[in-house]
């Protein structure tokens, strides 16, 4: 009886595997996260608008408006805020951020935007991952108390001390931050619905400190 020899499968198995040590990729980081490697996110809690954003946008072919517009966010605003070692609480100059980026949030409806948990290295990477969400989560909820749609806020991420601003594994301030981000366009607004992203992109923006009602 003829036998089929293994040897083709056991080449194509190591082929694979070299290109995904190469690529330093994996086949779930690519289809399942959408996101490059090395970005996979550790936790999301509540994905409150349904599928993410960052895929809408990729698959409408609009991801470059949402990247422009996150610059301009990130030009407008600061988008960190900082923690004090072990705590989620919000200083008064986090809550001054905090009420900048509501402001510009607040102004772009069509958009949505994702909050980031950071830690520093002291403790374990499982009570760094909780204490991440937690500060996260803060900044949502003072978001939302802002006037804030919650179901804008496209999820509550926590990447605890995965990426260090400074790598240290001391304390270190400049770690224990969130970070808000624009992570794509609401899905089913008209003006998304008619592809008219310039439009939202580059409306003009009043700054907090200019006068008149919202």
């Amino acid at each position: 009886m003829n036998t089929i020899s293994p040897a083709p499968t056991r080449t194509l198995g190591l082929i694979c595997g070299l290109v995904m040590a190469l690529t330093g990729c994996s086949a779930f980081d690519a289809i399942e996260t959408g996101r490059p490697a090395g970005e996979r996110q550790l936790n999301i809690e509540g994905n409150f608008g349904g599928p993410t954003a960052r895929n809408i946008a990729l698959h409408n072919g609009d991801l470059s408006y949402a990247q422009a517009l996150g610059e301009r966010f990130a030009e407008s605003v600061p988008t960190t805020i900082n923690f004090a070692f072990n705590s989620a609480q919000l200083d008064a100059e986090a809550r001054r951020i905090l009420t900048e980026q509501a402001h510009f949030i607040r102004q772009f409806p069509e958009v949505r935007f994702s909050v980031y948990g950071h830690t520093d290295a002291v403790g374990s990477q499982g009570y760094n991952h909780a204490l991440g969400l937690r500060r996260a989560r803060a900044a949502v909820n003072f978001l939302v108390h802002q006037g804030v749609d919650r179901h804008r806020l496209e999820a509550l991420v926590s990447l605890g001390e995965t990426q260090p601003i400074v790598a240290t594994e001391m304390e270190e301030r400049r770690n224990r931050r969130t970070v808000t981000e624009v992570t794509g366009f609401v899905e089913g607004h008209p003006l998304v619905l008619d592809g008219r992203y310039a439009e939202i992109v580059y409306r003009g923006y009043r700054t907090a400190g200019e006068g008149g009602g919202e």
